[in-house]
């Protein structure tokens, strides 16, 4: 299980230890990338370790002669930066987070330190790239909140809207029968028989105009 993080000439004992600590440490969907072994140039007995994982990095420090094992981990969304610096005689790596932390190893073989350099970039570009997810989705939730406000309070400001009053009947007053209207004929015919009156002396003057008065009304 160990085989794959000795490529770099890590020594296999330290590995195996961090891998068995890191072991107890994983958590559900947590990957072990890559670990890397401090070589001190003289007295090299217990060695600092690095560890990346796809969601932390850990730094061990042996202590009680070796005996017990300490340990400092990062997550990735809190890394601001990751450095390292070679130097003669091996190279430093070290971490800053987001609120001010600095931790880091020295004397490591530089291969393993550009090894942790070029993982540690590929997680930072991975958590940076859901990090702008993260922001996307909450400005989308922003925004479809405020659209959803603001129609909220255009429809509240909107005026009631009125029940449609009950159409009232006007019931018109009744009216009194209106008087038949004679037809034409007959009018004529009334008329004619109001002149023979006349003409036969048997009403006068007065009353025939009165009556013509009267039926002509009608019209």
């Amino acid at each position: 299980m160990i085989e794959k993080f000795l490529n770099e000439e890590q020594d296999p004992k330290t590995v195996e230890k961090i891998y068995l600590r890191l072991a107890d440490l994983l958590t559900t969907g947590e990957d072990i990338l890559y670990i890397a072994v401090q070589k001190k140039p003289i007295v090299n007995l217990f060695p600092d370790c690095v560890a990346l994982t796809n969601k932390r990095v850990l730094f061990f420090t042996p202590a009680n002669l070796g005996l017990t094992i300490k340990f400092v981990d990062f997550v990735w969304k809190d890394v601001i930066d990751v450095f390292t610096k070679e130097e003669i005689i091996g190279a430093i790596f070290s971490v800053k987070t987001t609120n001010g932390a600095e931790m880091g190893v020295d004397y490591l073989p530089k291969i393993q330190a550009r090894k942790l350099y070029q993982y540690a970039q590929e997680r930072k570009e991975a958590e940076r790239e859901a990090r702008r997810l993260r922001d996307l989705e909450e400005k989308r939730a922003e925004s479809g909140s405020i659209q959803f406000e603001n129609a909220a309070r255009a429809a509240a400001q909107q005026p009631a809207a009125f029940e449609a009053e009950p159409e009232q009947i006007h019931v018109q007053p009744a009216q009194p029968p209106a008087q038949e209207v004679p037809k034409a004929d007959e009018l004529t015919e009334k008329l004619k028989k109001l002149r023979m009156l006349f003409d036969n002396g048997l009403i006068s003057q007065e009353e025939y105009n009165h009556k013509k008065l009267d039926l002509l009304s009608d019209l």
